[in-house]
């Protein structure tokens, strides 16, 4: 007997999707069967995943988004459900990072981090449960079958580690955040949870593996390895499953064992 997760006639909105995890999670809705909003600042790069998304038979539109700028998140979120039509699923995945010691850390170090990592995820999701919220109380168009917000927040959030201090505290607030808007929205159908992954892979740190200190890590890992985007398949399908209702405020460790 096989299981499969199908989300045909679900809209999904993934932030950060020009790269790296954002565009391995867009890839993994789309071949589950959601039409996927593709959302960052690069939108060139958005159009050739776009391209690649529609070559496998899959369904995406590309909005420009800034998530440090409020009015680009209200406009995004609104351009997509005109297209597209309601959200159904959110993920949360847009974020930077610096790293120093915190001694060394300046304001512009600390707003870079906090207003894409924290700010930006906080009214990001704010804005699309707004629209969920509106749905489930009947208060605007649409059929409401239950929303699902997945924020992608980091081990760096439940276990501290050096140099990236700052990054840490940002992924923690959004574990807590995680938390808060479950309890909040929970009654309304919409369920949110987490995922915090452990170190993967991608195209902007792949140079770092094949450095000294990268290796020193690895071999620091529990397994001796690091994780690619596709091993974080399975843990996003779950969260964003019609079948997953009740799954609501749980913050996934897929971290390959590192935080044990």
């Amino acid at each position: 007997m096989s299981y499969s997760i199908d989300l045909s006639g679900r809209v999904a909105f993934v932030t950060g999707a020009s790269s790296g995890l954002g565009a391995q999670f867009a890839r993994t809705l789309a071949s589950a069967g959601a039409a996927v909003v593709l959302a960052s600042r690069r939108v060139e790069k958005l159009k050739s995943l776009r391209a690649e998304i529609e070559a496998a038979g899959g369904d995406a539109h590309v909005v420009a988004l800034d998530v440090t700028d409020i009015t680009s998140i209200r406009a995004a979120v609104a351009h997509a459900e005109t297209e597209m039509g309601t959200i159904d699923i959110l993920v949360n995945n847009s974020g930077v990072s610096t790293s120093q010691r915190i001694v060394d850390v300046s304001a512009e170090d600390w707003d870079y981090v906090m207003n894409t990592n924290l700010r930006g995820a906080f009214f990001v999701a704010q804005e699309v449960a707004k629209r969920m919220l509106a749905r489930a109380k009947g208060s605007a168009p649409g059929s409401f079958t239950g929303g699902r917000i997945v924020n992608i927040a980091s081990m760096a959030g439940l276990r501290v580690l050096s140099q990236i201090g700052i990054y840490a505290m940002s992924k923690a607030a959004v574990v807590h955040m995680t938390r808060a808007m479950a309890l909040e929205f929970g009654k309304y159908g919409i369920n949110v949870n987490a995922i915090c992954p452990g170190y993967i892979d991608t195209e902007m740190n792949h140079h770092h593996w094949q450095t000294a200190h990268g290796k020193q890590l690895i071999e620091m890992l529990p397994r001796k390895r690091v994780g690619q985007p596709q091993d974080l398949d399975t843990t996003l399908l779950m969260l964003c499953a019609n079948e997953s209702r009740f799954i609501n405020g749980a913050i996934v460790q897929a971290d390959d064992g590192f935080g044990v």
